[in-house]
């Protein structure tokens, strides 16, 4: 670690699934159940409608596009992302879902291009081809060498932090998912079967499990991520009662809390001296050309570098690399996107605590206020 300060990569949502599975060098079955686009190449195909023809196959590094070189210049101390598709080749869907993704284990090398320290997998994707499917993932990602957080073989599994080596301190990662982001309460980990930490919503009582958890697992030098998949995918509102929980949590003794789901970026919060980031947004999917909500650019993908001091887990800077999503391909976004995103974070983020500034590059800078 450099200094006094650890660097966290933070990611929304990583969906290798469905299109983008169909580019790489060993896709899956195509066949969806969907009840628009039944293979899915279709996806591939409304990209190129829009951007133009994606070689077929690419290198498993492809999807990531100028993503890698940022993340290899800033050397973060830990890798978090929400991984949001199941990895099987299992047929069996689960039921009463309109939309299943799932990538071909043998593409697992994509996922590898980003080498993520933590694969946080308590979403509402992950076991959209069933708790075969799930069993599937768990053992491609420990086959690969790749943690995971928020997903197990039971309960105990699921609630189990992930543990991050960073220098002479450990980073811990907890992760749940909310029904409010279409997570069925049917996928919640039991004593005698798979599944994902599931939590109903963000109650009082919700938060003093969380944080009991939090104590229990924490030693004195550690920095702790709490990751939530929560919330609906459009809307720059945050509810009451996420602010309530994600207060309690840091009050509770996390550092970090780490919100994903919507399809775009919500809020930054300082809370306390400390970061909470409500909604990460997309980072890689297929959405690339389907239309209806262009208001809120979903096309332009956000990496998010925390630092935060070491000892304390106050606050640094969180700085901003703007992408735009192009044939299924992440590249550096336009000086005109950098200055959209710049005016749409200095006013989602007027009352929490936070300010945006920008760098020459086009990098936000976000800072306590």
């Amino acid at each position: 670690m450099g200094g006094d300060l650890v660097t966290l990569f933070l990611s929304g949502d990583v969906m290798l699934g469905r299109g983008v599975d169909q580019i790489l060098p060993h896709p899956g079955d195509p066949a969806l159940r969907e009840a628009y686009i039944k293979d899915a190449c279709g996806y591939v195909e409304l990209a190129e409608a829009v951007n133009g023809p994606i070689p077929r196959p690419v290198d498993f590094r492809w999807p990531w596009g100028d993503a890698l070189a940022v993340l290899e210049e800033a050397a973060p101390d830990a890798r978090i992302l929400n991984l949001e598709t199941s990895v099987t080749q299992n047929d069996e869907v689960a039921p009463g879902k309109e939309v299943h993704y799932r990538m071909h284990p043998a593409n697992l090398p994509c996922l590898a291009a980003a080498r993520p320290d933590v694969c946080v997998l308590a979403n509402n994707h992950v076991l959209d081809y069933g708790h075969r499917g799930l069993e599937e993932t768990l053992d491609a990602l420990a086959g690969a060498g790749l943690r995971t957080a928020g997903a197990g073989r039971d309960a105990q599994e699921a609630r189990r932090p992930a543990i991050v080596p960073a220098g002479d301190r450990r980073i811990q990662v907890h992760s749940f998912g909310m029904a409010s982001s279409g997570v069925p309460r049917s996928w919640a980990a039991t004593a005698a079967r798979n599944g994902i930490h599931f939590v109903a919503g963000p109650s009082d009582a919700a938060a003093a499990e969380a944080v009991a958890r939090i104590r229990q697992s924490k030693r004195p030098d550690d920095l702790t991520v709490v990751s939530i998949h929560w919330g609906s995918n459009w809307g720059y509102d945050v509810p009451h009662e996420q602010i309530r929980f994600a207060h309690a949590l840091i009050d509770g003794g996390a550092d970090v809390v780490h919100g994903h789901s919507s399809h775009h970026p919500r809020p930054l919060e300082v809370h306390r001296g400390k970061l909470i980031a409500y909604g990460c947004g997309d980072l890689v999917n297929d959405y690339e050309g389907i239309t209806g909500y262009e208001a809120y650019r979903d096309d332009l993908r956000l990496l998010y570098l925390v630092s935060v001091e070491s000892g304390t887990g106050r606050l640094h800077e969180v700085r901003i690399t703007p992408l735009h999503a192009w044939r299924m391909r992440l590249r550096h976004a336009s000086p005109e996107d950098c200055r959209w995103l710049h005016g749409l974070f200095g006013r989602i983020g007027r009352d929490f605590g936070t300010r945006v500034d920008s760098a020459p590059d086009g990098t936000l800078i976000v800072q306590p206020a």
